[in-house]
């Protein structure tokens, strides 16, 4: 075997291999999910993609003779830091074969940078960060992942903890399959809010999009403001994560709750693309759209990716009156499936009303810690 070297990415060739690396690591994984090439190189260059406003980020490959067999991402998030108070390092975008001393390059890599940057310990895996993928998956791995979730292979776990990481938090998912009537308890009160006339429903309207946005994550911002790992996102990383959300969205599905005429909460629910996505094999253009015309009824079911509410109205039933509009709209439009999350482990509330209408904790993704 080669000797083993570890570089920084600075050219663009790096870069091409760097974001081309998924493609030898998962040639035998057909559950995966290739990501657009395009959108890889827009989220990681600093000069286009606004989380790297507030954000650094140093841009690792380990290679053995002129092979690359891992890379990973060294980040500071600048907000994540001013927001929690803390001194984080993150790391992300981990891939590497099955080649302990090639990650443990990596990690040391990552660890060396981030105590330069003074930082006091590091979090992972993050894509860069909280609001974006994150999170390792450790059971499920039987399963598909839906849009905009991780997927690895199960012997990343040996080679994350054998470093020295270990689990901060775990997250899950919850999926239902056709989504049968849930209980009558449920029923009842969601009828009960209905004939009160004070909690609505309205759907987003695309054709004002920037605006219903700004409401989007003003909301989202209230609402995830307690939450473990949280960080508000900014408008710009609004606009930058919604530009395509017309190609993909069914606006039956991303809705706001309003009780009386204030915004009480929001949720969307976007069609899983991924059967798309594995089609796609990483490049749109001209043969990527005719692809996308020709197999778009393979979009067979939708991930709830946010669903919030603001605390005065938590008790109030506007998550209840949110599922309703939403379980009718997911019969009415056909889907066969919808997963739920990712939620943290520990918000036992939304984990009990998930479990409560009929899901299932389907896979877990975990978040792990070290010590610098």
């Amino acid at each position: 075997m080669a000797g083993l070297e570890i570089v920084t990415v600075k050219t663009r060739s790096d870069i091409a291999n760097f974001i081309d690396l998924p493609w030898q690591i998962y040639k035998d994984y057909p559950l995966w999910a290739p990501p657009l090439k395009s959108h890889m190189r827009r989220l990681l260059n600093p000069s286009k993609h606004p989380f790297w406003e507030f954000s650094e980020r140093e841009l690792y490959l380990a290679r053995r003779g002129s092979e690359t067999v891992g890379r990973i991402a060294a980040v500071v998030d600048g907000n994540h830091n001013q927001y929690h108070n803390e001194k984080m390092g993150a790391w992300g975008f981990f891939e590497c074969r099955n080649d302990p001393e090639a990650a443990a390059g990596l990690f040391k890599a990552v660890e060396g940078w981030t105590r330069e940057k003074g930082m006091a310990f590091l979090r992972g895996p993050l894509n860069p960060s909280m609001n974006y993928e994150c999170g390792m998956l450790i059971e499920g791995f039987e399963q598909a992942p839906t849009i905009m979730m991780p997927y690895n292979p199960p012997y990343y776990v040996d080679l994350i903890e054998t470093n020295g990481f270990e689990k901060e938090k775990d997250l899950i998912t919850i999926r239902f399959e056709e989504w049968d009537q849930p209980s009558p308890r449920l029923e009842r009160l969601a009828r009960r809010l209905k004939r009160s006339n004070r909690m609505t429903i309205r759907p987003l309207n695309l054709k004002n999009l920037n605006k219903e946005m700004k409401l989007f994550n003003s909301i989202f911002n209230e609402c995830w403001a307690e939450n473990w790992g949280f960080v508000p996102m900014t408008d710009g990383e609004m606009r930058e994560s919604v530009k395509d959300l017309p190609k993909i969205a069914d606006p039956d599905l991303i809705y706001f709750t309003y009780y009386d005429d204030d915004p009480a909460g929001v949720a969307m629910l976007l069609p899983d693309a991924n059967p798309l996505l594995q089609r796609l094999n990483g490049r749109l253009g001209p043969i990527g759209l005719i692809k996308v015309a020709l197999h778009r009824k393979e979009i067979t079911g939708i991930r709830g990716i946010v669903w919030g509410y603001k605390k005065r109205y938590q008790r109030l039933g506007a998550a209840l009156m949110a599922w309703d509009y939403g379980y009718r709209k997911f019969r009415e439009n056909g889907y066969k499936y919808c997963e739920m999350g990712w939620n943290l482990e520990d918000n036992r509330g939304i984990n009990q009303l998930d479990t409560e209408i009929g899901g299932t904790v389907n896979k877990r993704y975990r978040i792990y810690r070290k010590d610098l």
